[in-house]
């Protein structure tokens, strides 16, 4: 039987491989690091199993606690969070989710992370045509209930060919379109934790929907699938 919920255990355990972040406390508590990574995983894998209920999912990633410190300036070796993205299924059905357990610092994510050249100039040309669908879905009140406002990495003034005092320009700007939830440990560790990460997944549809016909269709609204 899968593991339904995030235990306190783990949420402790995470906070002291924070504080511990080295080697040899990690080869002491490795047994331990084992079982919870594996409740972990099978709490992610029940997400997956709501996710696939009404939408269309290819596959679950879970990420390893190993740092890549070749480049960083922090040399700690281990990642004091357990985090999986869960990317969608076809060509239309663009974007993905993102969870990420962490003491004091768990959320949900969901969006477009990293476009593709091509797929972000298209959504560019989109803003700048027509935004209106966009912050329709984005404003409306239960939406924004949920999800906030959009995030992401931007450009300082404007992209190249796009004119800096254009009314969407913050919209143009962006280089990523993400919405992130936040969650307390104490929301964390309820056991309607799992049905309130389905909830606020189901209410990123719309914006999916709208995402997947730009990316879709050219300036005209013609499919280019």
């Amino acid at each position: 039987m899968l593991h339904p919920a995030i235990t306190k255990e783990a949420l402790y355990f995470l906070d002291q491989l924070k504080k511990n972040n080295d080697r040899d406390w990690f080869t002491e508590h490795k047994t331990e690091f084992k079982r919870h990574e594996s409740d972990v995983k099978d709490f992610y894998t029940l997400v997956m199993d709501n996710l696939k209920v009404h939408d269309q999912i290819e596959k679950m990633k879970m990420f390893r606690m190993y740092r890549d410190v070749r480049f960083s300036k922090d040399k700690t070796p281990y990642k004091a969070h357990f985090a999986a993205s869960f990317h969608r299924l076809g060509t239309q059905n663009r974007g993905g989710y993102y969870i990420r357990i962490k003491p004091g610092e768990t959320f949900i994510a969901t969006g477009f992370w990293g476009p593709e050249k091509e797929d972000l100039f298209r959504i560019r040309k989109e803003f700048e045509l027509d935004a209106s669908e966009m912050r329709k879905i984005s404003n409306e009140k239960s939406f924004k209930k949920i999800w906030g406002e959009l995030e992401g990495d931007a450009v300082k003034t404007a992209p190249n060919g796009f004119d800096k005092d254009h009314e969407n320009i913050d919209l143009i700007r962006q280089k990523q379109f993400i919405f992130r939830r936040n969650f307390t440990d104490a929301e964390v560790l309820l056991p309607t934790f799992l049905d309130e990460i389905d909830t606020s997944y189901k209410a990123i549809r719309p914006y999916f929907d709208f995402m997947g016909e730009v990316l879709s269709t050219n300036l005209n609204g013609e499919s280019v699938i």
